[in-house]
Parts: C-alpha cells; structure tokens; sequence
C-alpha cells in the first residue's frame, strides 16, 4: 500500500478544531455528608456505606426505583456519591425526591442516636456527558460544575446555620436545572420554594446564579451568611419598596398633583427641593424650612422659628394668610402681630 493510500489518523479531540456531535445530555445529582472530616477515621467507612443505601431507600420510597436501577456513570465520593440519569426525569427528583430523602434521612438519625449521623447537601445540574459506558464516562464541564455547586458557600452555610434535628437536607440546583425543570413548571414545587443565590467557591474560579432548595427549612433563611450581602440586600429592598404605598409617575418619580403631608413631632420638617401640590405640616416643635412649595400650604401648631427659602405659592391655611417670601414680610395674624420682617422685635 502506497502512502497515499494510507488512511488519515484519527481527529484529535482538541477543542475548536473540528464540528461534532454533542454528548447525550444528563441530569447530574451528587450529594456529600456534612461534616465527614470531623467524624473519627474508624467511622469513615460506615458513612461511606451508608450514603448509596440511604439513596436507594428514598428513591424507591419515592417511586423513582428506575432511575436508581439506571444509574449512569456511579461513584462514590468517599463522603459521597455521584450519578448521571435520564433528564427528563429532573423534576421528579427536585420533588418529590428531595422531600423523600428529607423523611428517610429524619428516620435514619432517630434510629441511630448514639451512632453516625448523617446529614446531606445536594446539587442537581443538566448538561452534556459523554455516556458510552466507557470507563471515563461521565467526565466534563457539568460534571466539574455540580461538584462546585455541591461545595458553594451557600449550600454549606444554610445546612449549617438550621436545625439539626429538623434540616437534613439542603440542595442546590444550577441556574439550567431551575429554568428548565421549575421555572418552566414542570415540577412539583413552585418557585417561591426556591431562593437565588450567588454560588462561589473558596479558592476556585467559579461563581454561578443558582438556586437553594430546602425541603424542611429552620432557621433564618435570609440570613447574610448564607446568601451574601448582594442577595440579602435586594431582598430587604424588596419588602421596604412593597411596604410603601405607591408613589410617583411616569415623569420620573416626580410627586403628583395631590396634597403631601409630613410630621415631624419636636424636629424640622425640610424641604430639599420642589413639592408640587398642597404641603400639610402637623404639630412641628421647633424650626422649620420650607424650599420650593408649590400650591397650597397648611401649618399647624408651630413652635418655633419659620423659615422659608425661595420661594411659596398659593395660599396657606391654618388661621394665617401669607403671601410673598415667607422669610420677608408676613401679613395676617400668627397668634402675635408682626409687622415688617419676623426678626424685628415682637410688638
């Protein structure tokens, strides 16, 4: 046989080089004991046997024996235990699944008091891997980013900040899994249940939107350490702005047409800038400073000095009438009579 005859070799797998098909893609759950270094060596074992075993208790309690029984790509983890599935069955491990395994695991530690106990974090992620059957199968980028998502600040942080006797499970599924399984409503829970955090990794490059997903939920879960101050803070901005009655239109937040009113018990009331509309200002002890006030303005009971900047138009009720800058010359009766500026001496 000739050289030119001689078949090419085989592509190289590097990246970029060539168009191929993707792998098949795989739902990916894996799942590690909490604290497993802090427990004795001897003990290591035992709670590397029992984590499979609890998996397959609460898949089939769950009615999921098949996706047990077609495990893709197993292996254990030493604290814990990894798999690829069928994705379309990833809703019915988000629930009932995950409630399920919350149940046998309550079991598993009220029947082993004295012993190991067992507690566990979960991550859930879609994505393509190779799955031939081949050896290596089951290696790539989804398979890296669930085991980061297992280890993430805030998976870790929420199954350590809750109760032990009520919270067994924590899980965190990627931002993928939420929009295809839940926000696109397949499965059981509504997205209310779950709560968007940032996923980060101490010392890895790796910070992803994902979500927390806790089926007996104690504690805060609102809590700084789990969420981050980013997350916590737009929830807390949340709640004040649906505490407030609405205010604004479209012009830009400029107040309406209608009356503002303001109170300040023994303090100022101080206008920084423009108000369109009636001001009402009730029992004020002390000074006050008014800026740009238009329309009408009623005071009651003031004590103090009444300063006013720029300028006030309209009329202003309350048994007094002024007109003009209220820092000049003010007419009409204001308990005593002035006459002239407000600074003069009283009459």
């Amino acid at each position: 046989m000739s050289q030119s005859d001689q078949p090419m070799p085989e592509a190289s797998a590097l990246p970029y080089s060539r168009s191929r098909q993707l792998p098949p893609y795989r739902g990916i759950v894996a799942v590690d004991a909490k604290d497993f270094t802090g427990y004795p060596a001897i003990e290591h074992g035992m709670i590397s046997q029992a984590v499979p075993q609890v998996l397959q208790w609460s898949f089939e309690r769950a009615g999921l024996a098949e996706v047990w029984h077609g495990r893709r790509f197993p292996a254990s983890t030493g604290d814990g235990y990894v798999f690829g599935f069928d994705p379309a069955w990833m809703p019915f491990l988000i629930h009932p699944w995950l409630h399920t395994l919350q149940e046998v695991l309550t079991e598993f530690n009220v029947n082993s008091v004295g012993t190991v106990r067992i507690r566990l974090r979960v991550s859930l992620h879609i994505g393509p891997l190779p799955d031939s059957g081949g050896e290596f199968d089951g290696n790539g980028t989804p398979r890296n980013d669930t085991h980061r998502l297992l280890d993430s600040r805030p998976v870790k942080a929420m199954l350590a900040a809750s109760n032990e006797s009520i919270t067994q499970v924590a899980a965190i599924l990627s931002d993928r899994c939420y929009d295809d399984a839940v926000a696109g409503g397949f499965t059981g829970r509504h997205p209310d249940h779950f709560i968007e955090v940032p996923a980060t990794v101490e010392g890895k490059r790796f910070d992803q939107r994902a979500w927390l997903y806790v089926p007996a939920p104690s504690g805060n879960l609102y809590d700084r350490r789990v969420l981050g101050d980013a997350v916590v803070g737009e929830h807390e901005r949340a709640q004040a702005a649906a505490a407030e009655p609405a205010a604004g239109q479209a012009d830009g937040g400029r107040a309406g047409s209608g009356p503002v009113s303001y109170r300040a018990d023994r303090g100022n009331v101080n206008g920084g800038g423009t108000v369109h509309g009636g001001q009402h200002v009730t029992n004020v002890e002390g000074g006050q400073q008014v800026t740009n006030v238009e329309g009408d303005q009623q005071v009651t009971k003031v004590r103090g000095d009444y300063a006013g900047r720029d300028f006030v138009r309209g009329d202003s009720f309350g048994g007094d009438y002024v007109a003009g800058h209220k820092a000049g010359t003010v007419h009409g009766n204001q308990g005593d009579t002035f006459h002239g500026d407000k600074k003069e001496r009283r009459r």
